[in-house]
Formats: structure tokens, sequence, C-alpha cells
């Protein structure tokens, strides 16, 4: 459990510094996001996590 919560304090981490060093290209990501058809948000969003389960795996070795 302590590595779920590592983890979602590490996004937020990444997330925050994003933010904090590029707010014009942040912001104009999210409105592009805004025009994207729901589909295709899901198709990135689920390849997404399968990469970083992927990712995850590799590193952990299990």
């Amino acid at each position: 459990m302590n590595d779920l919560w590592t983890a979602l304090a590490l996004v937020l981490v990444v997330e925050g510094v994003l933010y904090a060093l590029f707010p014009g290209p942040m912001r104009r990501l999210i409105a592009e996001a805004l025009t994207l058809p729901e589909g295709r948000l899901r198709m990135a969003g689920l390849l997404a996590a399968v990469v970083g389960v992927g990712l995850v795996w590799m590193v952990r070795g299990t």
C-alpha cells in the first residue's frame, strides 16, 4: 500500500513541476485535449496505463 501512495505522490510531483515550469504549454495541452473525441482520449489513457504497468513490471521484476 505504501508503494501505491508513493506512486500517487510522484504523479502529483511530476504534474506540479510541469505546471510550474511550463504553464502556457500545459494550458494549450488541456485545451487541445478538450477538443479530442472521447474514444481517442480513452485509448490514449488505456495505452498510458498499459505502458505504465509494463514499466513497473520491468523495474520491479515481478
